[in-house]
């Protein structure tokens, strides 16, 4: 029997776009999501004293990892899909549900992103980038939700953290197009992020990631709060600040839509202006 999130096998890279979102789905839907070498070192670690590992300890993985955290979250779907019981929201609920054993024994040796972009320096840089901003923006995310006395903390950092994954996917499962996306954007400083995807992609990659979601059935709460446009919720701002934030100081303090970020915060997080500066450079030290 296959298991549970069994896919058909693709060729190697996406070359050509799609035409449209379900036809990007579907190559995504095709591929292995790949996890960072240090993840599968660490698995290989663990699971050689799977005793000693509970669910805690494996969550550390995951959330260092936004791939391997897609990645748990997909399977544990696939495997509930249809049942009537809550859905679990974080990483560590998932691994609670799923079992230490059920985890090690479906996720063995892992493909890796060094591996499979081994040959695509530009695009390993690419989605390394990608993925120190989700890093940041996870923790400004988690910050501003605990300055709230959010209940849900864990949940927007995971969001923070998996806001961009479909951008991560392109950089790993098409390289070239991820290229041709930034080069674009680079020659053209004026043309928007959005246009330059419908232009070249055939989709804008925030409807891209919400097609993913709903098809990988990922946490209900999870794609709300990762949705920019679902409402005026205090936990979507907190999110969406986040990104905004790690966007604009990714290179430093003199962006012009700093100011504006700032103000929001500080509305959000019901601070002066003085120390929500101070709270924002503490947390990028």
């Amino acid at each position: 029997m296959p298991s549970a999130d069994a896919r058909p096998v693709a060729t190697r890279f996406i070359t050509q776009p799609p035409p449209d979102a379900a036809g990007w789905v579907a190559a995504f839907d095709a591929r292995e999501i790949p996890v960072l070498e240090s993840t599968e070192l660490a698995l290989q670690e663990l699971g050689a004293n799977e005793d000693a590992v509970d669910a805690h300890l494996l969550a550390d993985v995951m959330i260092a990892d936004p791939l391997m955290t897609l990645k748990l979250l997909r399977h544990v779907a696939a495997l509930r899909r249809g049942r009537d019981q809550s859905d679990p929201e974080t990483a560590t609920e998932a691994l609670v549900m799923l079992g230490i054993t059920p985890f090690f024994r479906h996720f063995g040796s892992q493909p890796t992103v060094e591996h499979g972009l081994a040959d695509q320096p530009a695009a390993l840089y690419g989605l390394r980038q990608v993925l120190k901003r989700a890093h940041r923006a996870a923790r400004f995310a988690l910050a501003f939700a605990v300055h709230r006395h959010d209940h849900d903390a864990a949940l927007l950092h995971e969001a923070a953290l998996l806001h961009d994954f479909a951008e991560m996917l392109l950089w790993v499962h098409a390289p070239a197009l991820a290229l041709s996306l930034q080069k674009r954007q680079r020659a053209e400083p004026g043309l928007r992020s959005t246009e330059a995807q419908r232009n070249l992609l055939q989709i804008e990659l925030t409807d891209l990631q919400q097609a993913l979601m709903k098809t990988w059935r990922l946490p209900a709460l999870l794609v709300q709060i990762s949705d920019d446009h679902s409402s005026p919720l205090a936990q979507v701002r907190n999110v969406q600040l986040a990104i905004r934030l790690a966007r604009h100081s990714a290179h430093g303090w003199d962006n012009p839509a700093l100011p504006d970020d700032v103000d929001e915060i500080a509305a959000l997080l019901n601070l002066g202006l003085t120390p929500t500066l101070t709270l924002l450079h503490d947390l990028s030290s």
